[in-house]
């Protein structure tokens, strides 16, 4: 492409900007100055609009919205430029921190797709429904959470001057305020002002039963799984366990089961491998695809990544089926990218395992399990290390009855 061509293109983009921030800050008269008053930083509030712009608090909360996601976008782009670039140059944490820059990015780009996209579909004059907000509100959180993890890997892993001189952490910290700004004013605009607290089915797919009813039964050993004869018959023969009454209501489908076993007689003889294997991108309406992971020592660093929906995995008990790993700050690693075992997609959910990592306490941060997997639920699990043991990341996570050992 020639460089005219390339200005004029730049110099429409810019244009066509400029035009829809005069366009949607234009429908009432509250000017930036009033509506900022209600964000955290009302300063660097009012500097993300237009300085003539007027419109209502919805008005400005959609286009800072729209702002933050092109900043997350822009951000992406500035950490692969920098990966592709440098890489060789850089040391062993610098690039893993800039590597968990690059994954927080994208989960964050994802949360800002779906939170402005809600928005903007959403009639101007209405609110969001109690379960929608309390939805979007979470996502924005985990927004923020995502750039401060970021920020606080790469300020661990290399000197203040190396991040300020490749460009990084400005970014961020201006990322920051955005989508601080952008929480504040989705707060303001879409939440009803009698928030009340909502009940989630967290291990049934859709949500479509009450809060706690699927979770009663596994008290006991008994789990509340419905599925085939045919998988039903698998599971109790290798298991040796008996599954709920598939007549129950409380039951939880399941679409699907995989075993995992180390002397070659399952699926497969590693997690990564059964992970690997699941399906992509499912809305749970087809049940959960369970992993079943016989009893072993399985010496793996796991990642659940977020395309993983709805997925279980089930062992044969604390201290009988476990997955160590040995990742520490000390080693070069980031304390994010220090799990044993790390998951970000939905709805997962792991019952009578443990998690460990076995770094010891001279390593200093090691974790043992880090979760960023909203409506995830760990029943009946140990998580064992020294420091950092158990990393609750962000979203909304539920534990029953499990052990943590460690810091």
């Amino acid at each position: 492409m020639t460089f005219p061509k390339l200005l004029l293109i730049t110099l429409f983009l810019s244009l066509q900007t400029l035009f829809i921030a005069s366009q949607i800050l234009t429908s009432s008269s509250n000017s930036s100055s009033s509506i900022c008053k209600t964000t955290p930083d009302p300063k660097f509030c009012k500097s993300v609009f237009p300085q003539t712009s007027q419109g209502d608090v919805r008005d400005y909360g959609r286009f800072s919205l729209r702002k933050s996601l092109t900043q997350s976008r822009k951000f992406t782009r500035t950490i692969d430029k920098y990966l592709k670039r440098n890489k060789g140059l850089l040391s062993h944490s610098a690039v893993g921190a800039l590597q968990d820059c690059r994954d927080l990015a994208s989960l964050t780009t994802d949360y800002l797709t779906t939170s402005f996209e809600t928005v903007n579909v959403t009639a101007s004059s209405k609110t969001l429904s109690f379960s929608k907000a309390d939805d979007i509100q979470t996502l924005l959180s985990a927004a923020l959470t995502n750039e401060q993890t970021c920020l606080d890997g790469v300020n661990t892993a290399a000197s203040s001057s190396w991040t300020i001189r490749n460009g990084v952490a400005l970014p961020l910290i201006n990322d920051t305020k955005l989508f601080s700004v952008s929480l504040a004013l989705f707060t303001k605009g879409w939440v009803p002002k009698k928030k009340k607290q909502t009940g989630y089915s967290w291990a049934h797919p859709k949500n479509t039963h009450s809060h706690n009813k699927p979770l009663r039964h596994f008290r006991n050993g008994a789990l509340p799984l419905k599925m085939t004869e045919q998988t039903r018959a698998v599971y109790e023969s290798l298991s040796r366990r008996k599954l709920a009454d598939d007549n129950d209501d409380n039951t939880v489908l399941v679409s699907d089961i995989v075993t995992v076993n180390q002397n070659g007689t399952g699926n497969f003889t590693t997690i990564t491998d059964a992970v690997a294997a699941a399906p992509n991108k499912t809305d749970g309406t087809a049940g959960y695809f369970v992993i079943y992971v016989t009893s072993g020592v399985y010496d793996e660093n796991v990642l659940i990544a977020k395309n993983k929906r709805y997925l279980m995995m089930i062992g044969d008990g604390i201290n009988r089926t476990i997955i160590t790993g040995n990742r520490s700050v000390v080693d070069g690693w980031t304390t994010f990218n220090s799990a044993t075992f790390a998951v970000t997609s939905p709805n997962f959910v792991a019952v009578n395992m443990t998690f460990r990592n076995t770094a010891g306490p001279e390593k200093h941060q090691a974790v043992a399990l880090r979760s960023s997997a909203d409506l995830s639920i760990f029943y009946s699990c140990s998580f064992e290390a020294y420091q950092d043991t158990l990393y609750t990341h962000s979203l909304r996570q539920f534990y029953r009855e499990c052990d943590i050992y460690g810091t």
